[in-house]
C-alpha cells in the first residue's frame, strides 16, 4: 500500500479516536467511562504515531526524489567511516 493511502487510513483513525475522547468526556464520570476515555486515548495516540511517521517518510521519499532530479549524490550510509 503506497504511503498516502497509508496515511489517510492513520487520519481517519485519528479522527475517529477524536470523536471518541469528545464523547467520553461528556458523560459521566464512572469507571467505565473512564475505560472508554482511556482506550480512545491510546487509540488516539498511536494513530498520531503513525501519521507522524508516514509524514516522516513521505517527506524523506521527496527529498530523495528532488536530489535525484538535482543530480545530488546521496550521502554515504549511517555505517560508513568519515574521513
Amino acid at each position: 500500500m503506497s504511503v498516502p493511502k497509508h496515511l489517510a487510513e492513520a487520519a481517519a483513525r485519528l479522527k475517529e479516536a477524536s470523536f471518541r475522547i469528545d464523547e467520553a468526556r461528556q458523560g459521566p464520570v464512572t469507571c467505565e467511562n473512564q475505560k472508554v476515555w482511556l482506550e480512545a486515548l491510546t487509540d488516539y495516540c498511536m494513530a498520531l504515531s503513525e501519521v507522524q511517521s508516514y509524514n516522516n517518510e513521505s517527506v524523506h521519499e521527496k527529498l530523495h526524489e528532488l536530489a535525484g532530479r538535482a543530480g545530488i549524490k546521496p550521502f554515504p550510509g549511517s555505517g560508513s567511516a568519515h574521513t
